[in-house]
């Protein structure tokens, strides 16, 4: 049919309805929703507005061009938790962007913590608070070293990890000399 999407293939589950890492792995891809692997639950997203992904593209420009010796790499999955030994639920997460380390071009599927220098996270009506508290804590705990929530209307929050919890260092309007290195810029055409 013209104008709908086709439904989500779900998966197989486990006994107690949650997903392992492999489950995660397992499952076909739809492009036609964007998901993530939260505690072995399926978190399904709309796919971004294109004011977003506007921002995305401008970023990952800025940040290519500024991050020396690091990839970056938009919309990639970084496994927070893998469930462990024994197979348990798993969290799987897809930041918006991420500047990596070179290793993390090695033909793995998806990205570990160690692969990470920072994550940067473009703010979303259906994502606000995922990505202000639930992300915020669940990077720190696995060790990503610099955090960055972008406001597509400002402001750009940086947040850098200060033992096991992040630290907001800066609040910028539209334009962020970030700690590790690049300076964003919201583009333009956006903000009121």
């Amino acid at each position: 049919m013209t104008g709908t999407h086709p439904a989500m293939t779900w998966p197989p589950y486990r006994p107690n309805g949650l997903l392992t890492l492999a489950a995660w792995e397992a499952l076909p891809a739809d492009t036609s929703v964007r998901a993530e692997l939260v505690e072995g639950v399926v978190l399904v997203m709309n796919r971004p507005v294109p004011r977003h992904q506007h921002v995305l593209v401008e970023l990952a420009v800025q940040l290519r061009a500024a991050a020396v010796g690091h990839v970056v790499l938009p919309e990639v999955e970084l496994v927070i938790d893998d469930g462990g030994r024994d197979g348990g639920p798993a969290t799987v997460r897809e930041p918006d962007l991420v500047v990596a380390f070179p290793s993390a071009l090695d033909g793995r599927p998806r990205l570990r913590p160690d692969d990470v220098l920072a994550v940067i996270e473009i703010l979303s009506p259906g994502t606000r608070r995922i990505d202000r508290v639930a992300k915020l804590a669940e990077y720190a705990e696995i060790g990503i070293r610099h955090y960055v929530i972008v406001d597509p209307d400002g402001p750009i929050t940086e947040f850098v990890l200060d033992g096991e919890a992040f630290r907001m260092v800066a609040t910028h309007d539209r334009t962020a000399p970030l700690t590790f290195g690049p300076t964003l810029s919201l583009p333009a055409t956006t903000g009121r």
